[in-house]
């Protein structure tokens, strides 16, 4: 993002980005715990924004990640409570709704896992090492995964267990639950729930809270 201060601590139209996700699963009817993983210099300032955000009917506790996501994740569910799904949400993509994030949890409680997504625009290739091109997958069976991703309690802490007895690493947790043998369902989302990872994002997501607020 070509900024000192980390992606969810940056201003976006008043509010910072990590606040503007926050208040989309406050919407959550059943919502009783909000876990954060950060970094160690971040935890004070972001209990602070979880205890202003947060009503008395919900828990909020701002903790000190890893050194990568998934052992921030590892960290988090150490510190859940008996829940009956556990929601794994992007800091960075304030822009998911209400509707999704019932979609989704609505296929979890069905399946076991889900995870919102949106098929492939693009034609995806594979490449080696080398940059050559190996394959070309089917399009209209790619996706292109978002967030949230939603377990059962059992299925996701399982996954984690298989994965740290495997040395296994994977890019989310979804790729954990599939690497345990566990089936995830794929919930179609919303072209608006962007990632913000590049200074275009930003200037993006101006503009939809500008459209949005108008």
């Amino acid at each position: 993002m070509q900024k000192q201060l980390p992606k969810p601590y940056l201003m976006l139209e008043g509010q910072t980005v990590l606040e503007r996700t926050l208040r989309q699963f406050l919407l959550l009817q059943d919502l009783v715990q909000v876990l954060v993983p950060t970094s160690e210099g971040y935890v004070e300032k972001t209990q602070e924004m979880l205890d202003t955000l947060l009503p008395e009917t919900v828990s909020g506790k701002a903790i000190v990640g890893g050194d990568e996501r998934q052992l921030s994740i590892q960290k988090a569910l150490h510190k859940v409570s008996s829940v009956e799904l556990i929601l794994v949400h992007d800091a960075v993509r304030p822009f998911v709704t209400l509707e999704y994030i019932n979609a989704c949890c609505r296929a979890a409680l069905r399946n076991g896992a889900a995870t919102l997504g949106i098929p492939a625009q693009d034609t995806i290739k594979e490449v080696d090492d080398r940059q050559f091109v190996e394959q070309t997958p089917v399009r209209s069976r790619m996706w292109q995964t978002q967030t949230p991703q939603v377990f059962r309690p059992t299925v996701l802490k399982d996954a984690y267990k298989q994965a740290g007895r495997d040395n296994f690493t994977g890019t989310d947790d979804a790729s954990l639950v599939e690497y345990m043998g566990q089936a995830v369902k794929m919930v179609a989302g919303d072209r608006m729930n962007i990632k913000l990872t590049y200074p275009v994002d930003l200037e993006l997501a101006k503009i939809i809270i500008n459209q949005t607020e108008a």
